[in-house]
């Protein structure tokens, strides 16, 4: 029986995987000289949420010779994963595309674009909605002392928020592959749609800084909005049982 040519052995998934980060780390690297060159406004960029609430002439401190260099290499990869995100889909959409149907691989396009934006769109939303809310929030706690704000205590703060709800934003692409692979259907997440409001404010819990409700509703309502629209493309793009094989 002759062998499948569309089928990979386990070595050559591997060899794929390892081209496949190969060069996305080159893209990467590309990505983080380029924004290198704009590292102190990149700074200033990200701390305008906090120091926008800082008294005027305040300023982030470090506590090592090392941190501020440390800091613009950490920001400048992070800034990096965003500039580089279209790119960086695309080699994930090459690493899987060798196991979909050729009628499948027709996805190419929407799922570059529609996981970029939504990357994209949980970025801008982390970093212009709920990152202020939180620093004003910690700020408005501790009114009765001197704050003391390091740079790389800011900066891991700030990652964990920015990187955390710009991955949750990829719940609607997730929910239209598991959809178009038969694995979730309509009427299944509908019956989970109580549980899944539960499971969104845990994880609003996990990425969020703070623990009052306000903050973590902001993450955990688009959460479930975005359910919600998974559930409409789950109806729309669904594999249904009139769909052929090719």
């Amino acid at each position: 029986m002759s062998k499948d040519p569309n089928i990979m052995s386990f070595f050559e998934h591997l060899e794929e995987l390892r081209k496949r980060i190969f060069r996305s780390l080159l893209i990467l690297l590309v990505a983080f000289l380029g924004c290198w060159n704009y590292h102190r406004e990149l700074y200033l960029f990200l701390a305008r949420p906090l120091t926008k609430f800082m008294k005027s002439g305040s300023q982030l401190a470090f506590t090592s010779l090392t941190e501020p260099f440390m800091m613009y290499i950490k920001l400048s990869f992070l800034a990096s994963l965003f500039a580089a995100s279209p790119f960086l889909f695309y080699q994930l959409w090459r690493f899987i595309s060798p196991g979909l149907k050729p009628r499948e691989k027709r996805w190419a396009l929407p799922f570059i674009l529609f996981g970029t934006l939504f990357f994209l769109a949980g970025g801008f939303f982390g970093y212009s909605v709920v990152f202020p809310l939180a620093c004003r929030f910690f700020l408005q706690i501790g009114g009765d002392f001197t704050p003391v704000l390091t740079v790389s205590q800011y900066l891991s703060l700030a990652t964990k928020v920015l990187l955390g709800i710009a991955l949750t934003f990829e719940l609607p692409v997730l929910i239209f592959f598991l959809a178009r692979f038969g694995l979730v259907t309509p009427k299944f997440l509908l019956r989970s749609f109580r549980y899944f409001v539960v499971i969104a404010f845990v994880v609003a819990a996990l990425i969020t800084p703070t623990p009052d409700m306000v903050t973590q509703s902001l993450v955990a309502v688009p959460l479930i909005l975005l359910y919600l629209l998974g559930i409409l493309i789950a109806w729309a793009a669904g594999k249904r049982p009139t769909d052929k094989p090719s």
